[in-house]
């Protein structure tokens, strides 16, 4: 049995009217993505003119880590294209890590230059940006700042500095005259030698951080224990503490950590913080020595039971030259901050008359 005529025409009809609006949807579709690729090339065009116009570098990745675009400005600073390099083989062996935080440094053209690095995840997940951008510049502005800032300091405590160089160096002299003196017996010029050795030491010890606080730089980079350090400072530090009746401690959480960096200069500066607070401490007084890890520095700590340091002098123990001791050059302080600062730390003191005096020196873990 056949379908009627009218069934087909209209079967027809809606088919015709189904592939027209088909068709006007498919126009739409084309016209929309033609619209899009104009977009996407604007987009594009001025993606490529921004990255060209940028004085930092800017790295594209693809989520294997191949480059797949670089501008000129990074394409500059090392002196090659990069475009399919492999960007984790080509970091690691073009660019160093730095004494700070957050700084790597890279030869080119005969001459070292230092650049700030910053990595940031796509949203798409496949793949990230690179951004160097050239600290050069500010680098040596900032070592020249801090070095006239030492000058200076150096320039307004010269006065001062040349009176504590005359005391010891006068009674060195007048010991050692004392010393020609045939009457004089063995006993006592014994004594009266050791006194002139005495001061010449002390002669020599300030001279030597006089020149350590106007150089102001670390000389040497390695990796070294802070759990060893800690072990071996006490060690030292011990019979000294023992010899006034102290309790000198110490502790280190930090396990097998190591950290880059100076270890003498910084050993020097953490018996600095130690010596001044046997010196502080009477018989039955304590010291507390220990380092833990925080965050992204390593921490040190020397606590002492002692009287305290007024709130009046503690802004002014960092001074060049300022000390509170008869005997004491006034640079150990200024030094041990130094150090800190070299390493991308510094040292803070926390002190109340009566309640002891602790001080806090860090390092930066990924100097």
């Amino acid at each position: 049995m056949s379908l009627p005529a009218t069934d087909d025409r209209l079967d027809a009809r809606q088919l015709a009217e189904a592939f027209r609006q088909f068709s006007e949807a498919s126009e739409a579709l084309t016209g929309a993505y033609a619209g899009l690729q104009t977009q996407v090339g604007q987009l594009t065009e001025r993606l490529s003119v921004l990255m060209g116009a940028l004085p930092a570098g800017v790295v594209v990745l693809d989520r294997d880590g191949f480059v797949v675009q670089a501008n000129r400005a990074v394409e500059a600073m090392f002196g090659q294209a990069l475009a399919g390099v492999e960007w984790a083989h080509f970091s690691a062996a073009r660019l160093a890590a730095t004494d700070t935080p957050g700084e790597w440094q890279f030869e080119t053209a005969g001459e070292t230059r230092r650049v700030t690095r910053v990595d940031a995840a796509l949203e798409s997940g496949d793949g990230r940006i690179v951004l160097l951008n050239d600290v050069t510049d500010a680098h040596r502005m900032r070592l020249a700042v801090e070095r006239n800032e030492r000058l200076a300091a150096m320039g307004e405590m010269v006065a001062g500095l040349a009176h504590q160089l005359r005391t010891p160096l006068a009674a060195a002299l007048l010991y050692t005259a004392t010393l020609v003196q045939q009457e004089m017996g063995p006993a006592d010029r014994e004594r009266i030698g050791n006194r002139a050795i005495e001061r010449l030491r002390h002669l020599e010890k300030l001279i030597r951080d006089m020149l350590l606080f106007a150089r102001g730089e670390t000389l040497g980079r390695e990796p070294f224990s802070i759990c060893e350090l800690v072990a071996e400072l006490t060690q030292t530090l011990e019979p000294l503490a023992r010899a006034k009746g102290l309790d000198l401690a110490s502790a280190c959480t930090c396990g097998d950590t190591r950290v880059v960096g100076d270890r003498k200069a910084i050993a020097g500066a953490l018996t600095n913080l130690l010596e001044n607070a046997v010196q502080a401490l009477d018989g039955g007084g304590v010291i507390r020595f220990d380092a833990a890890l925080d965050g992204p520095l390593a921490r040190f700590r020397v606590a002492d039971s002692g009287r305290g340091i007024d709130p009046a002098l503690q802004s002014r123990l960092f001074e060049p030259f300022f000390t509170t001791r008869p005997d004491g050059t006034g640079l150990g302080l200024a030094i041990a901050r130094g150090v800190a600062r070299a390493h991308g730390g510094d040292i803070g003191i926390q002190s109340e008359p009566g309640h002891g005096t602790t001080f806090t020196l860090t390092l930066a873990m990924g100097a």
